[in-house]
C-alpha cells in the first residue's frame, strides 16, 4: 500500500509521520504524537475512550481516517491539550473531587462529552448530563460520581456567571 506523508497540528503543535491512508487518527495520536490519553478501547465507536476534539467538535477517533485530519484548517486536542495537574480545567477539577474516575481509562471520552454538553447547555439537569454521557462506557465507577462532577463543574460555572453580572457595590 502507498504511504503518504500528513501532518495534523495536534494540541496546538504540528506532527508529520508517512502513514498508510487507511491509518485512523487514534493511532496516529498515540503512535505518531505520543498521546497516549486517547486510548483505544472498543474500535467500533461504542466505547468513547478514543474521544477527542477536531476543530472544536466532538469525535470518536477511531471512527476518523488521519488523512482526514490532515490540512492547515483541522486542529485536533487530546485530552493532553486540556489542563495540566497543576493547571486543571474547572472540570477536571471537578472530577478530581467527585472521584469521578477510577482506573482512568474512560476518563478523557467523559470529560469531553461533558465539555461538549456544558458548551451547550449552561446548567444542565441530571437526565441531561446522563443522556449525553451515553456514548461513553465506564466499568468502575456506575457514572454517579462522573454525573455529579459534571453537575458540580456546570453549578461553578454558573455561580461564577453570576457572581460576575452582580452589580459591584462602592467602597
Amino acid at each position: 500500500m502507498t504511504r503518504q506523508h500528513i501532518t495534523i497540528t495536534v494540541n496546538g503543535a504540528p506532527v508529520s509521520a508517512v502513514i498508510e491512508p487507511r491509518e485512523l487518527l487514534v493511532h496516529f495520536l498515540r503512535d505518531h504524537a505520543g498521546m497516549t490519553g486517547t486510548h483505544i478501547g472498543c474500535d467500533t465507536s461504542q466505547c468513547g475512550a478514543c474521544t477527542v476534539r477536531m476543530d472544536g467538535k466532538t469525535v470518536k477517533s477511531c471512527t476518523v481516517l488521519a488523512v482526514q485530519a490532515q490540512t492547515q484548517t483541522h486542529s485536533v486536542t487530546t485530552i493532553e491539550g486540556l489542563g495540566t495537574p497543576k493547571n486543571m480545567t474547572p472540570l477536571q477539577q471537578a472530577f478530581t473531587e467527585m472521584h469521578g474516575l477510577q482506573c482512568g481509562f474512560c476518563t478523557p471520552g467523559m470529560i469531553f462529552a461533558a465539555q461538549a454538553l456544558l458548551d451547550r447547555v449552561a446548567n444542565p439537569n441530571e437526565a441531561q448530563v446522563r443522556e449525553a454521557l451515553h456514548g461513553n462506557l465506564c466499568r468502575c465507577t456506575g457514572y454517579k460520581n462522573i454525573v455529579d462532577a459534571v453537575l458540580l463543574a456546570a453549578s461553578r460555572a454558573n455561580q461564577t456567571t453570576n457572581d460576575a453580572s452582580k452589580p459591584k457595590e462602592n467602597a
